[in-house]
């Protein structure tokens, strides 16, 4: 097995172990990006007449092959690939000879790993983003459904003034309509072209043409200087990590109210039997337990969110083996998001408001009174507040 950075020596299975780390594992997303990203910069190097047609061509025919291999299952990375970008390389050389270690020319694995992460990235941001909407359908279906019903609005646990269905929906949905908006707005970090920086210095002597992969891409811009590349390493991931938290601090402010309805004291609302599960001792018990972790699911957010932070405060300029540890905090929170925000819009269609149950206590209204008083007798709003005070005063 070759990897890119091999030179005939040895290396101790520790180290690669330790080094490798869970690449070999967390890649798998990433391989049709780095094709892409590939295929890009061999289109390039050709147009700039740095390797000749037929090559670019066979590269291009070789990693298209691969992806669809590796998509179909007849491949996958081993520990000893150590990366995707090794494996594709390797196997890319092993299917067209030479002409396959004519790619590299002219990059590092440094740009190539970020292009693939950064092509990943917008369309993780926007397919969560598509998810939220979903998500707020079913909002909506709920809304319509039983928008109309009465309920308590709270503060402090206590009845406060007077709510509706509607309301705690629309609440919600203006949090998740942020949500959207927040999660296309990382796209400004994320759409940056760092092919072409190399190692983070560039490719002296070299005639690339960067603004071309920019194009070929969908970048909406090309990242310079090639300084800045490594420097800028951690800063779309953890914009991305904060929205994700954001998010899933909504969904756990909205699992926690359901929770709440959803207690015997309550009973605002039923949950469809499929969506509880059972206890182990108690034979009538049905645990709402897939909202407990929903409004959970917002501390390892925040977790992976402090961690990408963590990771990147205090590094040196240019790159440092520190920044593989990004992947693993930053797919867990993109997988969890996901999950937690399919699985609400799931949950919510099965959520019905129960009308009996839901009582309004009277001094809901006492508010709305003080108003009254004001319109009606023209008092200053502190004097009605203390006359309408001294009915509930015991």
């Amino acid at each position: 097995m070759s990897r890119l950075w091999e030179k005939g020596l040895p290396l101790d299975e520790r180290v690669l172990r330790y080094t490798a780390g869970e690449d070999h594992l967390l890649d798998t997303r990433l391989v049709p990006y780095d094709v892409r990203g590939s295929i890009a910069h061999a289109e390039m190097l050709a147009d700039q007449n740095l390797i000749s047609t037929e090559d670019c061509a066979a590269i291009r025919d070789g990693l298209n092959a691969l992806n669809d291999s590796f998509a179909a299952g007849d491949w996958h990375i081993s520990l000893d690939d150590e990366d995707a970008h090794s494996a594709l390389e390797t196997r890319l050389t092993a299917a067209i000879g030479p002409a396959g270690g004519r790619l590299h020319l002219g990059r590092s694995r440094n740009d190539q790993v970020l292009t693939a992460l950064r092509l990943y990235l917008r369309d993780a941001a926007s397919d969560l983003a598509e998810r939220v909407t979903r998500l707020r359908d079913s909002l909506s279906e709920l809304r319509e459904r039983q928008g109309d019903l009465e309920l308590p609005g709270y503060t402090h646990m206590q009845h406060a003034m007077p709510s509706s269905v509607a309301l705690w929906c629309g609440g919600f949905d203006e949090g998740l309509t942020d949500a959207c908006d927040g999660l296309y707005a990382v796209r400004r970090r994320i759409n940056k072209n760092p092919l072409g920086s190399a190692a983070g210095y560039g490719t002296p002597g070299l005639p690339l043409d960067r603004e071309a992969t920019t194009t070929k891409l969908d970048f909406d811009t090309t990242q310079s200087p090639v300084t800045a590349v490594q420097l800028s390493r951690g800063k779309a991931e953890s914009a991305l990590l904060f929205e994700i938290t954001l998010l899933l601090q909504d969904l756990g402010r909205m699992a926690s109210d359901l929770l709440m309805f959803y207690t015997q004291e309550f009973a605002y609302i039923s949950l469809a039997p499929e969506i509880t599960t059972g206890s182990s001792i108690m034979p009538q018990k049905r645990n709402p337990d897939v909202l407990e972790l929903l409004r959970a699911s917002s501390a390892t957010a925040q977790a992976c969110l402090a961690e990408s932070l963590m990771i990147t405060a205090k590094l040196p300029s240019g790159y440092q083996r520190d920044l593989q540890r990004l992947k693993s905090p930053l797919f867990r929170a993109i997988d969890l998001a996901i999950e937690s925000v399919d699985i609400m819009a799931y949950v919510l269609q099965g959520v019905n408001f129960r009308p009996d149950n839901i009582k309004l206590d009277d001094g809901i209204f006492a508010t709305a009174e003080a108003y009254r008083l004001v319109q009606e007798k023209g008092i200053p709003f502190r004097e009605a507040y203390r006359q309408v005070a001294k009915r509930y005063l015991k």
